[in-house]
Order: structure tokens, then C-alpha cells, then sequence
């Protein structure tokens, strides 16, 4: 089987939770735990951090990879969704997994794992670890997919624990309040271990240190002790809030004998995209008209975005917007400026909202614009009107994005 042939098998067999939505999420780790039973438990045999939260995960993911591949540490990145290329989600030193290794994997396993029927994700994970002991890394920073408590990332047991932030997502299965939310990213406190958090509601931090106290858990706070944190090249104003908690990772590791330099922390937050490949967080596109590309898609991540496209200088705003189907949609609609032009459409997946359906709810939030086929269509039209002194914005999902990049 070629490379190709092998994802077209993976997309069709396995169900995949970007693609459909709830119907690919399995609220369990028995799947993962008999995967890696198959595979022979690579992920006993690595040292790792373990990263969740509702926004700003992958970026303070990424963030602390970069440190590390800075500091001479050969080191794994796991990260989810990808955008382009399935490969994205599995990274050493930046290097995307080769084909090749997918291609073994798959043959080795296939036959096997069709009995345990695991979902895309859980395959993928499985993965992840088969490499990175195969590459013999120092160490991976590994990004849960959703939640914590039940993520399938979450039978590793990291050398630090980080939770950046929690707010409203995935409502239908992590819970409808803020402190249920917590309860299920806080699942991925271990006995004994450091945890790092980010800037988060009370309500939400108090959680966090009932979990953190009953597994004897030492708390680090990167709302309170990040003065020094250095700068980094990625621009989204949410990216200040990232930096923090990354460098507060970072300061854990060097407590826990990790070779890693003030220098090498610097230089590694100047050259995240270099090292790691991040797409997606406030992208710049071109410059005239300025066209940015930006996976914020819920209300505190949406929230943030306007605030930094309200700081931007343009005549006019042009915003190619495709939504998907299990998202609080009117919520991020209610947010958006209503003097933007829009150009309402769905990326193609199973689980995007119709750009009808979409265009009707932001009529009724006072969104005006047209309905567009695809978003290659959307973006085209968009910048076939704009001027140079517009400004063209592309988000409401990481899959829009995709698409548009």
C-alpha cells in the first residue's frame, strides 16, 4: 500500500472525530490501553510533558518543543488537529513523521487493531508513541485532543503536567459549567507530579487545586509568576497568555534537572514556527490587503481575536467564516462586528455547518454577507473585493483555515 492508499484506508475505517464529531469520541481509555498493549507499551519507556486546556494548548505546545529542540534535547511533538498534512500531528525536531514509518506501522498493526476497533484518534496516538521510542528521543511534549480525564493521551505519566486555561467547548461531553469542564482537563493531574497552570477563572482554579492537593501535586502559577517570561515571534494578543505557562513549564524541567538555558528559552520562543512548523495562530497571509488566518473558534478564544482584529487599521473588514455543526454557534456569532463583510461557508468535512444554515444564523445576528459553495470559492470572492487597504480575516475553525492555507 502506497501513503496515500494507507490515509484513505485510515479516513475510511476509523472514525474520526474532526471529520464527524461526538460519534468518534470514546469515553474511555480501553481502546488506547489494548493499542499499546500491541505495540508492546512504548509509551512506559518516555519521558514527556503533558499538555490540555481549552485554548492555547498547541500553541504553548509547540512553545516548549521549540525550547527544548533549542536546549539539544531530541524531542517529540504531538499536536492535534493537523491542518495540510496528517503528518503534522507527530514531530521530531520539527520533522514531520516519514511516510514510510506510517505505511509500517499500518501494515504491522491493521490486522490486529481491527478487532480492538479504535478510533482515529486512538490509532494516531498509538502511533505517536511507537515513533518516538523508535527514534529514541530525550523528550515529547504531548497535547491532548479533548478533555483530559478520558483523552487517550492520558496513560502516559509526564515529568510535568500543564492545564492552560478552561472555558466553554465540547459542552456536550465535557459538561455544561466551568467546573465540570475542569474536573475532566484536571483528570490529567498524576501523584506526585508538577502541574502548571494558566491564567483561569476562580471557579475553575479552585478545581484544579482540589485535584492537584489530592494527588499531592506541586502547583506552579503562570498568571503569577511570569514577569520575565522572554518574548515570542507568534503574534495573537492570546499568545501572551501562552508564553507564560510555557516558560513556567520550562522552569519546571530546569528544577527537575533538564539542561535547559535562559538562552535556549529565548531562542526558542523567537523561532517556534522555524522549529515546529505552528500554522494557523494569527497567519499572516499577505500584507495588502493584510490577510490573516486564525484557528480561534469558541468564545474565549474568539473573544480574544476581535479584540486584536479591533486594533488593526483597515477600511473595511472582509471575514471568510465556516463554523462547525457541534459548536455554540450563536455565542461566537454574537461576538463578531456587524459592519464586517462576510463570506459564510463549510469546510469539507462531514461535520461542517451548512453555509446556508451558517448565513441564516448571522442574519439573526446582524451578519451580512453571501453564501459560498466552498471555501476556496469564499476566500477567492473575498479577495476579488477587497482593496488594499482592507482587511481580509479567515477563521471560525481550524478546518476553514485549512482549507484557506
Amino acid at each position: 500500500m502506497t501513503y496515500g492508499e494507507i490515509l484513505e484506508y485510515l479516513y475510511a475505517q476509523l472514525p474520526m472525530f474532526h471529520r464527524i464529531g461526538p460519534a468518534a469520541y470514546k469515553p474511555d481509555l480501553s481502546n488506547t490501553i489494548a493499542l499499546c498493549n500491541l505495540i508492546g507499551n512504548p509509551q512506559k519507556k518516555l519521558k514527556c510533558v503533558h499538555v490540555a486546556g481549552t485554548n492555547g494548548k498547541g500553541s504553548t505546545s509547540h512553545m516548549i518543543a521549540s525550547a527544548l529542540q533549542e536546549a539539544g534535547y531530541k524531542t517529540g511533538l504531538c499536536t492535534s488537529p493537523h491542518l495540510k498534512d496528517f503528518r503534522e500531528r507527530i514531530r521530531v525536531n520539527g520533522n514531520m513523521i516519514p511516510e514510510s514509518d506510517v505505511i509500517d506501522f499500518v501494515k504491522q498493526y491493521k490486522d490486529q487493531w481491527e478487532v480492538i476497533q479504535p478510533s482515529f484518534f486512538e490509532m494516531t496516538i498509538a502511533l505517536s508513541f511507537w515513533f518516538f521510542e523508535k527514534e529514541k528521543i530525550d523528550i515529547a511534549v504531548i497535547e491532548t485532543g479533548l478533555g483530559g480525564r478520558l483523552d487517550s493521551t492520558n496513560i502516559i505519566l509526564p515529568e510535568v503536567s500543564v492545564i492552560t486555561n478552561i472555558g466553554f467547548d465540547h459542552m456536550n461531553l465535557l459538561g455544561e459549567t466551568i467546573e465540570k469542564i475542569a474536573a475532566e482537563k484536571a483528570g490529567i493531574i498524576k501523584e506526585n507530579t508538577p502541574v502548571v497552570l494558566g491564567e483561569m477563572k476562580p471557579n475553575a482554579r479552585s478545581v484544579m487545586e482540589k485535584f492537584a492537593a489530592d494527588k499531592h501535586s506541586k502547583i506552579t502559577d503562570a498568571s503569577l509568576n511570569s514577569g520575565d517570561a522572554p518574548a515570542t515571534s507568534l503574534k495573537g494578543y492570546y499568545q501572551e497568555e501562552n508564553r507564560r505557562t510555557a516558560y513556567q513549564t520550562l522552569r519546571v524541567l530546569q528544577n527537575l534537572d533538564w539542561k535547559i538555558s535562559n538562552e535556549n528559552i529565548a531562542n526558542g520562543f523567537i523561532k517556534v514556527s522555524e522549529n515546529t512548523g505552528l500554522m494557523g495562530r494569527w497567519q499572516i497571509l499577505s500584507e495588502s490587503p493584510l490577510t490573516i488566518a486564525d484557528v480561534a473558534h469558541n468564545e474565549d478564544g474568539v473573544r480574544v481575536l476581535m479584540n486584536q482584529v479591533a486594533d488593526c487599521k483597515y477600511k473595511q473588514l472582509h471575514f471568510v467564516i465556516g463554523m462547525v455543526a457541534d459548536k455554540d454557534i450563536t455565542k461566537v456569532l454574537s461576538m463578531l462586528p456587524k459592519d464586517a463583510q462576510y463570506y459564510f461557508c463549510k469546510a469539507n468535512i462531514p461535520r461542517g455547518l451548512d453555509a446556508k444554515e451558517l448565513a441564516a444564523f448571522g442574519y439573526e445576528m446582524g451578519l451580512k454577507g453571501n453564501t459560498y459553495s466552498s471555501v476556496a470559492h469564499a476566500f477567492t470572492a473575498a479577495k476579488n473585493t477587497a482593496d488594499k487597504d482592507d482587511m481580509i480575516l479567515i477563521g471560525g475553525s481550524v478546518f476553514t483555515v485549512a482549507e484557506a492555507i
